[in-house]
């Protein structure tokens, strides 16, 4: 029997966001209701970049959603609807090698109905 690659293999989204506040409200959606990503792990770093010809120097929060294959192109997508940027920085990376229990719990955690107490 074939898998389906994307259902058995994983991802992570990286996002950055201006305050704790509001990475944590949108993983807290995706974790918990929509049922997009397994976890979410977020640090805070310091960013500089070029933003309408200036250059930033900012405090900001990294984010990498972890996912699979199979949730990940609606992740970007919530997450770019949700995101208080008006260009969030949205990137996806493939997890092609993971151990087999790591991928069996994203796998389970983004498979579990929305609104099931499981």
């Amino acid at each position: 029997m074939v898998r389906n690659k994307n259902l058995s293999t994983g991802a992570i989204v990286i996002s950055t966001f201006g305050s704790e506040k509001s990475l944590r409200d949108i993983a807290h959606e995706m974790i918990m209701n929509a049922k997009l990503c397994a976890c979410v792990s977020y640090v805070k770093v310091r960013s500089l970049y070029l933003w309408e010809n200036k250059l930033n120097d900012e405090e900001e929060f990294i984010a990498l959603f972890k996912t699979t294959r199979k949730k990940a192109k609606e992740l970007r997508n919530r997450i770019e609807k949700q995101h208080p940027y008006d260009v969030p920085e949205i990137l996806e990376i493939s997890i092609d090698k993971a151990s087999r229990p790591y991928l069996d719990w994203l796998i389970g955690s983004t498979s579990i109905a929305a609104g099931s107490d499981k």
